[in-house]
């Protein structure tokens, strides 16, 4: 049972390097906002790891690279190796041949916060834990509730009073425990971190626990997989607490330092515009400063993004940029995704998709590149938003005629 892939932890906030005991979530010196960055041992995995020898499905196929023991116990779901789509109508329509779409909301619990739950379970279980905590808009909890069910072991959700119903139906169908707390994500997050403390409950929150981003890449090693081992022009990713753009670049800094690929894609991170204080702490080239998020995309409505130092990291090391997209533009990239290429995807799940969209309609994305556009939660997470985006069906009586009358109507 080695972890000697793994030589330590460093602080994203002051730069001190800890060792792989540590075990803290933190660091030691700067507390919750020191979020900890895990550091590996390239040479070794380099010697250890060819990408035409691995083994098994889905994100254990990528153990290697991953902060668990080889002999950890497989997922009891099948996380990972989602599709990724080439669209031909919607590449033809938009005239853009470089469009791939990675639908994750095609994982166990419908996003891609199961990858970062597996990961985070197995760690739960190495050391021993009895309860596995998590603040969540909805898609971590949901996660985390249906692969701890599988699993056996008792999970303490925290979401706020503004998530989603579906998604709290879907967290009391898989049998956890639920506060629905009267206030903000943000307080939900500092509750869960709390909690954790008093009670000694492992916690699964990816802004803390640095163990859960490093699940998340696995999507980065799947796309770079899928395109053949080449790495595309672009990525777009929905960007809230930054935990999944954050993983995205890991992967291809990874992936990179082994020699698997050349370089690391142009990230983007797509914000809504009533909660982007990453886009706007990038572009403004200063530190992230809290708001309050006003946003149908209730996946992405952080206001104090808790993985923002590396979610900066990944967009300054990759040369990348950051979009905002309102409400309105947000709805109908829903729309057209689902319209054209059949992927139904929820609010903060097209978020990137609208940011591709804005790029593409303004020139700032050439012709010539390779996009992916990653969603990251199915649209059923959010049937009220789809009724926004798509308005009600057309009502009928039970009669030929009244149809006919309709269709003339609508002919």
């Amino acid at each position: 049972m080695t972890l000697d892939h793994v030589i330590g932890l460093k602080c994203m906030k002051c730069g001190k390097e800890l060792p792989p005991s540590h075990s803290d979530y933190t660091c030691d010196s700067c507390g919750t906002p020191g979020i900890l960055d895990v550091l590996y041992d390239y040479r070794l995995l380099r010697a250890r790891v060819a990408r035409d020898r691995l083994a098994g499905s889905g994100v254990w196929r990528y153990l290697p690279f991953l902060p668990v023991a080889p002999d950890a116990p497989e997922p009891c779901l099948e996380v990972g190796a989602t599709p990724l789509y080439h669209p031909a109508r919607l590449c033809r329509e938009l005239d853009f041949p470089g469009l791939y779409v990675k639908d994750d909301g095609r994982n166990p619990t419908a996003s891609l916060k199961d990858r970062a739950s597996t990961v985070g379970i197995a760690r739960a279980v190495a050391a021993g834990a009895r309860i596995i905590t998590a603040a969540s808009t909805g898609n971590a909890a949901c996660s985390l509730a249906g692969l701890t069910a599988a699993a056996g072991i008792p999970c303490t959700i925290f979401v706020p009073k503004r998530a989603p119903r579906p998604k709290v139906a879907q967290l009391l169908v898989f049998g956890a425990k639920v506060f629905q707390v009267e206030g903000t994500y943000e307080q939900c997050f500092d509750l869960s971190v709390e909690a954790s403390r008093r009670f000694g409950w492992y916690n699964r929150n990816c802004g803390y626990n640095p163990y859960l981003v490093e699940g998340k890449k696995t999507v980065g090693f799947e796309i770079a997989e899928q395109l053949g081992w080449q790495t595309p022009d672009r990525v777009y990713v929905s960007v809230g607490d930054g935990c999944i753009i954050s993983g995205v670049y890991k992967a291809f800094y990874d992936l990179k330092a082994v020699g698997w690929l050349d370089r690391i894609p142009r990230l983007v991170a797509v914000q809504a515009e009533g909660a982007s204080p990453v886009a706007t702490a990038f572009r403004q080239n200063r530190p992230i400063e809290p708001v309050e998020p006003q946003t149908i995309a209730d996946s992405i409505a952080c206001g104090i993004p808790r993985n923002g130092l590396k979610a900066l990291r990944a967009l300054r090391e990759s040369n990348g940029r950051a979009v905002t997209v309102s409400d309105a533009e947000i709805l109908g990239a829903m729309r057209r995704l689902a319209g054209s290429a059949g992927v139904f995807g929820e609010p903060a799940g097209v978020t990137a998709f609208a940011g591709f969209l804005k790029d593409l309609a303004s020139g700032d994305l050439p012709s010539g590149e390779r996009a992916v556009v990653l969603v990251t939660g199915n649209g059923l997470k959010d049937i009220e938003s789809a009724f926004k985006a798509v308005g009600e069906p057309l009502r009928v009586e039970p009669s030929m005629a009244a149809v006919e009358k309709l269709v003339g109507a609508n002919a």
